[in-house]
């Protein structure tokens, strides 16, 4: 699998159940979300924006998605929110290279590993976030994710969501069809 394909497999409207767990007070917090992710191309104005804002030049083979979510805790609490993700891939590794969030000031990196897995990691003084993302298969996704500050870890979360429908067709298969 290529970063194209992971990205292509993730869009679609997914049902997300998470764990959180805070260890400095001990807490766990449960949440259940709605999120929908659909790909952008490379010239929609959001993603030549969030380029610009960290001076990237579009034409580096970038890839794009935007998250919308709506979860909602074991108490009701609401959060609603979107962002646009967008992939920069390294001029020699396609599947290692920055990863940018319009709602992150900081520029992280994204690498997919040889197990399928891609891992996310945004660094921010002595914060360091780390999600690692992966399919079980075509409609089951996985993510787990730290939080750490000054080396200790601050916060862990498990995340399944399962596809609500069924999975979108990949941009080579639909040039194959055609």
């Amino acid at each position: 699998m290529n970063i194209e394909k992971f990205f292509d497999l993730s869009t679609g409207k997914w049902f997300a159940h998470r764990t959180k767990h805070e260890l400095t007070t001990q807490k766990s917090i449960e949440s259940k979300s709605e999120i929908v992710i659909d790909r952008l191309d490379g010239a929609h104005a959001e993603v030549l924006s969030l380029c610009e804002t960290h001076n990237i030049q579009p034409s580096q083979g970038l890839l794009a998605l935007k998250l919308t979510w709506n979860d909602t805790t074991r108490l009701n609490q609401k959060n609603v929110g979107s962002m646009i993700m967008v992939a920069v891939p390294t001029l020699d590794l396609v599947n290692a290279g920055k990863i940018l969030f319009s709602n992150q000031s900081q520029i992280g990196e994204y690498k997919l590993g040889e197990d399928q897995a891609l891992t996310l990691t945004l660094t921010a003084e002595q914060i360091v976030s780390e999600e690692r993302l992966w399919f079980a298969s075509d409609n089951l996704r996985m993510r787990v994710s730290t939080l750490k500050h000054a080396n200790r870890v601050m916060n862990t979360a498990f995340t399944s969501e399962i596809r609500m429908g069924v999975p979108p067709k990949t941009r080579s298969q639909v040039a194959e069809s055609t």
